[in-house]
């Protein structure tokens, strides 16, 4: 039975279930859980810290898990990522007191507090700079005006949290950071990891497009399939009124009104979106 790991709590944890819902498997009901089994489908989830995920797949302890990139990077483990899913998206970066501090160089010689040591720690030394990395398990933004350090390294969304700490970032983004799949470094592939896989890119794919359905005259197809090429290629019927067919094709969600707006001005009427709940590419 293929044993994956969930993130227990934390940023990922909802959007990890509703994937793995969407994909057709069995989750857990009380947020107590720690296991659920789920046997029609041949896969058990143990839900874990999502720090810890690494370190499980890593050893081999696990088949496979869904945690963040940066989690994995500052583990250490022998883990890889396989496949990136789309989901709970970050962006890792420095931030010092205004106007203190304005490129990576200046951090030479100084105290950087952060919940993400290896990463920090990596990163600075592929640059050649030596600087003390303090770690802390949360609440960074605080470590400055509390003396412990005089720059922090941390997820950045809005920003919001750094300024109200008198905070701003500086120098290029260290890690862009999303949910990924990892399974162990270069480790046999388990049995029905290619199963599990699968439904989940088939997730994603759903998730990123739509399906298409106008009616156009014959005479304007080509161009039409030009703005709906589909993943392989339209379905093109005819319709009971001579002249026309019907296409059908899937589109990229976030560019389907512009495809809507080119395709009516092309002649196009009866277009249609329909949500794709679940495919096989």
């Amino acid at each position: 039975m293929l044993k994956i790991a969930v993130p227990n709590k934390g940023a990922l944890a909802e959007a990890a279930a509703q994937m793995l819902l969407e994909a057709g498997y069995r989750q857990r009901r009380n947020s107590k859980d720690l296991v659920t089994l789920d046997p029609d489908n041949g896969v058990e989830f143990f839900y874990l810290r999502p720090r810890d995920i690494a370190i499980y797949v890593g050893e081999g302890t696990l088949d496979a898990g869904i945690t963040g990139r940066d989690l994995l990077l500052d583990s250490g483990a022998h883990a890889a990522e396989n496949v990136e899913l789309g989901f709970g998206a970050s962006t890792f970066r420095f931030a010092g007191p205004i106007g203190a501090l304005s490129k990576v160089e200046d951090l030479q010689g100084l105290r950087i507090a952060t919940s993400y040591e290896g990463i920090v720690g990596n990163y600075l030394a592929e640059r050649g700079i030596t600087a003390d990395v303090v770690r802390l398990d949360g609440a960074v933004e605080s470590s400055i005006r509390l003396g412990v350090a005089d720059a922090i390294a941390d997820v950045v969304e809005t920003g919001s949290t750094l300024r109200q700490a008198d905070l701003e970032v500086f120098g290029e983004p260290i890690l862009s950071s999303q949910a990924v799949l990892i399974t162990q470094q270069d480790g046999v592939e388990p049995d029905g990891f290619a199963v599990f896989k699968r439904r989940l890119d088939s997730v994603i794919v759903a998730r990123t497009y739509v399906m298409m359905d106008y009616d156009i005259r014959v005479d304007q197809v080509e161009r039409a399939v030009e703005l709906t090429p589909g993943i392989e290629s339209p379905t093109v019927s005819p319709l009971h009124r001579e002249g026309w067919v019907a296409v059908r094709s899937m589109v990229p969600r976030d560019a389907a009104q512009k495809i809507m707006d080119e395709l009516f001005r092309l002649g196009a009427r009866g277009i249609l979106v329909t949500d794709i709940l679940a495919c096989r590419i």
